[in-house]
């Protein structure tokens, strides 16, 4: 019998053991809650504020572009005008070119003092959508923008879970993205869909579905609530659009 039961053990685990060469996945995203908030009506930009230089709606999507005639003087936003948001389920999807680099803010601060170089800054944490210079971080980490928090820059990067704690630096506990899945994630001259859900002092990001950074911040001075924007970089010419942005306050 108790042959019987150890074969029985090793058939189980190499039936769940992955075959050479596959992907195996994480943590899936969430189901979208029911009852989302709109933020795009995808006719034009109710409820946003930005350069009209730089923004506007180009067949049903948001479309930020910076030219050589038209550049940003420093990083550009888009900001919803909604209000301050805490915890929250936000979901959407962007596309960009190489050139620069973009990135959707949350629990950030806008900024109109003198330190401000056009009249659409915030500073918080930001979703970075694509940086050509970070591989295999081209997207998903959370950045620093604007040194707002704390000036920590690249608080966690894509495929980590992490957890900053009150006193000392970030300690990492586990990966959940590597190099290879990645590759196999992330679209880069396509379609991306972002989920970013933040509740309390933990906040997660998800890319096409799969959870791609899980990030706890106890920090004293972590951010709670703030604004939504999207950003155009400043530098070389770039566009970036978005859709189907939709927000749920948990």
């Amino acid at each position: 019998m108790i042959r019987r039961l150890a074969l029985c053990v090793v058939c189980l685990v190499a039936a769940a053991a992955p075959v050479h060469g596959e992907q195996v996945h994480g943590e899936q995203a969430p189901a979208a809650p029911e009852g989302m908030e709109i933020l795009f009506n995808g006719a034009d930009l109710s409820g946003w504020d930005g350069d009209p230089r730089l923004w506007s709606v180009r067949d049903g999507v948001i479309h930020g572009e910076t030219t050589p005639e038209n550049a940003a003087a420093g990083n550009t936003f888009l900001i919803w005008q909604g209000g301050d948001v805490a915890d929250f389920d936000l979901r959407l999807s962007f596309r960009c070119n190489a050139a620069n680099n973009s990135g959707i803010q949350y629990r950030s601060k806008r900024i109109t003092d003198q330190t401000a170089k056009n009249g659409w800054v915030v500073r918080g944490y930001q979703h970075e959508l694509r940086n050509e210079t970070t591989l295999p971080n081209v997207t998903g980490f959370i950045y620093d923008e604007g040194g707002g928090v704390n000036g920590r820059q690249r608080i966690c990067q894509l495929g980590e879970q992490a957890v900053w704690p009150a006193e000392g630096g970030k300690r990492v506990v586990a990966t959940l993205v590597d190099q290879e899945a990645f590759n196999g994630l992330m679209k880069l001259d396509d379609w991306n869909e972002v989920v970013i859900r933040a509740e309390g002092n933990r906040i997660r990001h998800y890319l096409n579905g799969r959870l791609v950074l899980d990030f706890t911040d106890e920090h004293p001075q972590a951010l709670v609530a703030g604004v939504i924007a999207l950003q155009l970089h400043a530098g070389k010419p770039m566009w970036a659009e978005f859709r189907d942005i939709r927000l749920k306050r948990l």
